[in-house]
């Protein structure tokens, strides 16, 4: 007996070593494929093109940093991870680095004015600052001292992306903060959380020991979950994925008019019911049959027992997007979409019913001069890839007037269906045959093999802390982008023809590129 029993102990020994050594050799192999992929990259390269600025090799430390820790969870689970899996993982990877090493994403740009800054650091007095950190630190409990001065070097990431913001961009395309924001976003501790006012649905605003804040929407469905088919796009979830997938779509697509966005797993009684200074969310928390913590806030919609977020049992995943400077400091100004939807069951909108509607939208302001209709085509772009209805308004900082960019807030309801398309979203394009000639490349180079954009996506998506439990975005819909890619370029194509070539479907931004 005794013998048996010290026989199987030793084979169940062997086998947790043996799965614990698979996990370190999948690792490893893991990161010597990248590694050489990344190698061979680099040599191919022109100087011009390097991969060695501070940026991109950050985005690769991390990158072979969180795939790495996938695989090891993975495979200490006892999940059967192949060696092909491996190998994609790390093209995808390679795929993305060589997209943003591209020359149409490293155009020479000139010199920003100072008058194209949304914002500027303003020298205070020693009184001044003096002041203002006994009154901070005095009054703040959970806070870090305020330690800043004019110098950039002392800024938390979170100012110096609010100083980054320009008239055209919301950060950089080699944006070093970047990084070091994504990953406060990610892992900095959590000293406030109070619900958002506002808005259908429950959002939370999280605040952070450097008095940086971030915007958290938590998890409410499965990824692997489709809108239901008889639900009206306007009563649809927010879905927390959809709001990082959507972050990286536009930065893919070369955009960058959207905050960054992170997911985070959240404890729902440390990180929320134990520090929130909101009375009135802590008395909707409670717990499940199944013992879980759960909550549901109040709101417009979804805020009842019966739509409550629960954890599992009390962390819950959600996306962390930075928040935009406060409106005291950069007022935003909100514009009624031309094209918004009618938000009825049984009306339609005046786009819908008349097909020269655009001929109207480009005799009015903003839209009759300066790049504002274009941006507006590049965001039913950005929302046609990633089935996005609930686009009704949009917002401009006011210090730039009409020429800004448009921000690309709140895509919460994208990513809601992969089985379907819906060509409305394509209306401003099909109307107006008008698009950025920038925008149409990019499109153009996404659709090639080397750079496919359900690849890049894939491995964009695998650098998200939340990527190591489920992938942000499942295989069908990674597949519906590249369909819907090929419709996007197909429009274009029509409109071209339609017009005979004519140069004014074209808008020519960027003349001094030659490919």
């Amino acid at each position: 007996m005794w013998a048996s029993l010290s026989q199987g102990c030793y084979w169940v020994c062997m086998r947790r070593r043996s799965r614990t050594l698979r996990a370190w050799l999948v690792i490893l192999f893991f990161t010597l494929h990248l590694l050489l992929v990344l190698m061979v990259l680099s040599m191919n390269q022109s100087p011009c093109e390097s991969l060695s600025n501070p940026d991109t090799q950050a985005s690769i430390s991390v990158s072979i940093h969180n795939a790495s820790t996938s695989v090891s969870e993975a495979a200490t689970a006892g999940s059967d991870i192949t060696e092909e899996e491996i190998k994609g993982a790390a093209e995808d990877l390679a795929k993305l680095f060589a997209l943003f090493s591209h020359p149409l994403y490293n155009l020479p740009t000139p010199p920003v004015p100072d008058s194209d800054w949304l914002l500027k650091v303003r020298t205070k007095t020693k009184e001044e600052l003096h002041s203002t950190q006994q009154l901070l630190s005095a009054n703040e409990n959970g806070y870090d001292p305020v330690q800043w001065n004019s110098s950039t070097e002392t800024h938390p990431p979170w100012l110096r992306f609010h100083l980054g913001i320009s008239r055209w961009q919301m950060y950089g395309h080699k944006d070093h903060n970047l990084p070091m924001l994504i990953q406060q976003l990610a892992a900095h501790r959590i000293v406030s959380a109070v619900q958002k006012s506002g808005g259908t649905q429950l959002k939370l605003v999280m605040s952070f020991p450097n008095y940086g804040q971030a915007l958290f929407k938590p998890m409410k469905q499965e990824r692997d979950e489709e809108t239901n088919v008889n639900l009206y796009y306007f009563s649809d979830f927010e879905r927390h994925n959809a709001e990082i997938s959507a972050f990286h779509l536009d930065r893919i697509l070369g955009f960058r008019r959207m905050p960054p966005v992170i997911g985070r797993l959240v404890n729902v009684i440390k990180e929320i019911k134990d520090i929130t200074t909101d009375h009135k969310l802590v008395t909707t928390f409670f717990t499940s049959p199944a013992g879980n913590w759960c909550f549901h806030g109040q709101c417009s919609y979804y805020c009842s027992t019966e739509h409550a977020i629960c954890g599992r049992p009390h962390m819950i995943e959600g996306s962390m997007a930075a928040m935009l400077p406060d409106l005291s400091l950069a007022p935003r100004r909100s514009w009624r979409s031309p094209w918004r939807r009618s938000y009825s069951r049984s009306k339609l909108a005046l786009w819908e019913t008349d097909s020269n509607y655009c001929d109207s939208v480009k005799t009015t302001p903003p839209y009759d001069q300066g790049t504002r209709l274009v941006d507006l085509i590049d965001m039913s772009i950005l929302d046609f890839l990633m089935s996005n209805m609930d686009r009704h308004h949009y917002e401009t900082f006011e210090k730039f007037g009409n020429d800004t960019f448009l921000i690309h807030l709140d895509n919460g309801r994208a990513f809601g269906r992969y089985s379907r398309d819906e060509p409305s979203i394509l209306a401003p394009l099909e109307q107006c045959c008008r698009v950025r000639r920038s925008t149409l490349l990019r499109l153009r180079l996404l659709s090639l093999p080397p750079y496919r954009l359900s690849d890049v996506m894939r491995g964009s998506l695998s650098r998200d802390p939340l990527a190591s439990v489920a992938p942000l975005l499942t295989e069908p819909h990674l597949s519906a982008l590249d369909r819907r890619l090929a419709t996007v370029i197909q429009t274009i194509h029509e409109c071209l023809q339609q017009h005979q070539w004519h140069s004014d479907v074209i808008y020519d931004d960027i003349t001094d590129y030659n490919g």
